[in-house]
């Protein structure tokens, strides 16, 4: 029996879906004069067949928030050639699953996490990617470093061959006024590029939701985390 998922009609729903997405971060690159954002499908909540689905449409990355979560689809879509991010929060007991079976971590946020995940990633995957997370907001119920600790957390992460610094990512307030958020992407463009400044191969400034990733791509964005708009409410 068919599941909502990976009913036909909901399959064509969700393609059309990715493909306004995608039209609407090309308009929007365009606009900012820019055509290098990456789109990053937030799976996390969402059944492997969700992923399936969309993955036969060209997407190839997903993020997800939990480990558990995500290694299950990982083995149940293993074959399909994804690449995996971690977006949630990383404790330290996770740190060799972490290392061992993800492309990217989105959410470094201090400095003992560095050594733990450059210890446990296997050679032959090749140097795990790497986002600083910063508290852009200084929300004390959000993860993520403060702007003043990036710099230093940076040059561990470069420091570490099994590591290679990409960038930034941010989850800042949602405020209801949408160019209210303009603010706190502006802090980040400027932090991204203080950063590249100083580590060249930096590439990659993750910020922006379903409800506001033309304006991150507007204030610079190379990545944006969509889940909603692709997905369906969780």
């Amino acid at each position: 029996m068919n599941t909502p998922s990976d009913h036909p009609r909901a399959i064509d729903a969700a393609a059309a879906d990715y493909r306004a997405i995608l039209a609407r971060i090309e308009a929007a690159g365009r606009a900012a004069g820019r055509h290098d954002t990456r789109l990053l499908a937030v799976s996390k909540t969402k059944p492997a067949a969700a992923v399936r689905a969309l993955a036969a449409q060209g997407q190839r990355a997903f993020g997800e928030n939990y480990v558990q979560e995500a290694l299950a689809k990982q083995a149940e879509l293993a074959g399909l050639d994804l690449e995996w991010h971690l977006i949630g929060p990383l404790q330290s007991n996770k740190c060799r699953e972490v290392a061992q079976h993800f492309d990217w971590l989105q959410s470094l946020d201090r400095a003992k996490l560095v050594t733990m995940l450059a210890r446990e990633r296997p050679p032959e995957r090749g140097p795990l990617n790497v986002l600083i997370q910063v508290n852009i907001d200084d929300e004390a119920s959000k993860a993520g470093c403060a702007p003043t600790a990036v710099a230093a957390l940076a040059d561990l992460v470069v420091a570490e061959p099994a590591l290679r610094l990409r960038g930034l990512m941010a989850i800042p307030q949602p405020l209801a006024e949408l160019e209210q958020r303009r603010v706190a992407f502006e802090r980040m463009r400027r932090l991204f590029e203080a950063v590249r400044a100083r580590h060249p191969g930096v590439d990659t400034l993750s910020m922006g939701m379903s409800d506001d990733f033309e304006l991150a791509i507007a204030s610079g964005a190379t990545m944006v985390r969509i889940g909603t708009a692709l997905f369906g409410a969780r």
